[in-house]
This record gives structure tokens, C-alpha cells and sequence, in this order.
């Protein structure tokens, strides 16, 4: 369960005592999530989601995330909008951690991938990337390809325990994307994690966009990579050419991708699978006896960098460039 830091009744109370939301009808652990510690809070306003910012999260970057929040809402995007409390604040403190209380989104994540969602999570996806154009404030990508060598150096010693061969692989694929990764691709606002549990539907229409505590300024294109290598792999491992293309096709219908941008997803997705991979094998290693949340298998992301590694242009993504 995604929880590590409860909160007792008299915390509860003493802190919803700022907010005009009435009186707690019901309070309860949510388990899904690995970063920070979240609650499903029900009172006589409604429904709303209680976040606990633990350790993992920059409280320097907190303003970034709230206020990008806040800047999509306002721009006809559909996701969560921090919840402000009396004195005009929403970011406060609870149980000894920065705590948020953000809007309810209505819909539930696809267990089960179909070409409309993705389909669906094309065109929002352009439209966060639009919308996000006149954000002020900036946040490098903490997790982009400069970081990635300090985290495979920090698994490199142990990396045979997962996999044979594994550190030989991976220094060399990460020699190539270090010696390749574009930089001279638009850039903006990115999501940057958006996995099928961080996009809400109702039945195959899109309700939501959740999550954004990875957000961050980077490559456009990068986060489509991100979400081909979330959403376009069947659970055997194979990849769906047919996904990809609903995907990338809708998020061109919202947003002008440039050839160069195109040309450059087998890269960019090569390098989205070696950052799951990396920071899943530093999970998978340093997974704390007792721990509520299992850890994620990183060698799902070493089969879709295998993948990738062996595409030639983006016609492996359902796309043919004119």
C-alpha cells in the first residue's frame, strides 16, 4: 500500500480546520502510487485527494508542479487543481510532511490497453504541450540522458544479480545515447511519467490527466516516446504498431510535429526505456526489507530497449514519413 505516513484523526482534523470543505465523511489510504503518500478524503464538499510529499520529492519543486496544475486548468485541460485553504495557500504541512489537497477526477485507468485510449492520449497529450507553452517557471528534467550514467553507475556493481550481462549492455547503450541525443527539437512543458495508471477514462473517453510530480522542461517528442513505451507494448512484450500510430496521429492532428522530431523518435524512445530501466533496476536493488510497494521488474523496459535498439525510423511506429 502507497502509504508511509499516516495521519491520525486529530491531525486530520486540525488541518482540514483551515479549509471551508465541512465536515470528513470518510478518510482512506489510497494504494496505487510509489512516490508520496495518498488519501481518498470524502467530506460534505465532495470527493478530493489528500497528498503527502515524501522524502523522493524536492519541496523546492513543489511550486512548479501546483502552479502547473493550476496554469493547465485554467487552459481547459483536465486535471487536478490544488485546493486552497483559507488564507488563500494551498501547499501546507501534515503529520511532519508538505501535504496538498487537490480536486477529484472522475474515471479509472485502463487495465486494458485498446487503440482508442491511445487514440485519446495523443490528443491530450498535444494539447498539455500546447497549453503548457506560457508556463513561467522552468524545471530541468532531473531524469533526462545526463542522468543517467550517475544512476547506472550506482547499480553497474550489481546489475549481473538481475540479468548476465546486464551492465555490459547497458554501458554500451548508454555510450550510444549519450554520444545521439538530439537536442535541437522543440521544447516545453512535459508530463514525463504518463503511464496508464496517471490517465483517467471513462469507458474510451479520456477524463483526466493525473500525477504531475515528474513534470518538467524538456523535448516535446520525448514525452511521446515515454508514453510509446508506457502504452504500445502488448503483456507479452510484443509491440502494437496499431497503438502507436492512433497515438501519434492524434497527437499531430493537435500539435505540428516536425520531420526532425519524427526522425528522432527511435532515439528518444530507445533513451525513454534505458530511464525506466535505470531508475526500476536502482528500485529493484535497493528495495528495503518490508517495504509496502513491490518494486517494478526493470528487464520489461530492457526487452522494449531491445526493441527499439533495432528500429531504423519511425515506420516501426506505424508512421511513414512522405
Amino acid at each position: 500500500m502507497a502509504v508511509y505516513t499516516e495521519v491520525s484523526d486529530e491531525e486530520l482534523q486540525a488541518f482540514l480546520a483551515e479549509y471551508d470543505l465541512g465536515e470528513v465523511l470518510a478518510f482512506k489510504g489510497i494504494a496505487e502510487g510509489v512516490e508520496n503518500s495518498n488519501f481518498l478524503l470524502t467530506t460534505e464538499r465532495g470527493n478530493f485527494i489528500l497528498t503527502l510529499y515524501e522524502k523522493r520529492v524536492d519541496p523546492k519543486d513543489l511550486p512548479y508542479f501546483l502552479g502547473l496544475m493550476e496554469h493547465l486548468a485554467a487552459r481547459g485541460i483536465a486535471c487536478p487543481l490544488p485546493v486552497q485553504a483559507r488564507d488563500g495557500r494551498a501547499l501546507r504541512e501534515l503529520a511532519g510532511r508538505r501535504a496538498v489537497i487537490i480536486s477529484f477526477l472522475e474515471g479509472l485507468w485502463p487495465r486494458r490497453i485498446h487503440p482508442e485510449h491511445c487514440r485519446e492520449l495523443g490528443a491530450a497529450l498535444a494539447r498539455l504541450h500546447i497549453a503548457g507553452g506560457d508556463f513561467a517557471l522552468r524545471r530541468p528534467n532531473a531524469l533526462s540522458v545526463e542522468a543517467w550514467r550517475p544512476l547506472f553507475l550506482s547499480c553497474a556493481g550489481r546489475a549481473q544479480e538481475v540479468r548476465p550481462g546486464l551492465t555490459e549492455d547497458l554501458e554500451a547503450e548508454l555510450a550510444f545515447l549519450e554520444a545521439n541525443w538530439p537536442s535541437d527539437l522543440p521544447a516545453g512543458v512535459i508530463h514525463a511519467d504518463l503511464f496508464p495508471d496517471n490517465v483517467f477514462f471513462r469507458h474510451e473517453k479520456l477524463t483526466g490527466l493525473i500525477d504531475f510530480y515528474f513534470a518538467c522542461n524538456d523535448l516535446l517528442a520525448y514525452d511521446l516516446a515515454i508514453c510509446l513505451n508506457a502504452w504500445c507494448f502488448e503483456p507479452d512484450g510484443a509491440f502494437n504498431a496499431t497503438k502507436a500510430r492512433c497515438l501519434l496521429r492524434s497527437y499531430a492532428g493537435e500539435r505540428d510535429v516536425s520531420r526532425a522530431e519524427l526522425e528522432a523518435l527511435p532515439v528518444l524512445a530507445r533513451g525513454a526505456a534505458m530511464r525506466f530501466l535505470l531508475t526500476r533496476l536502482y528500485d529493484w536493488l535497493n528495495h528495503p526489507p518490508g517495504a509496502f510497494v513491490k518494486p517494478k521488474d526493470p528487464l520489461e523496459y530492457y526487452k522494449k530497449l531491445r526493441f527499439h535498439a533495432e528500429v531504423r525510423g519511425p515506420g516501426a511506429y506505424g508512421l511513414e514519413l512522405a
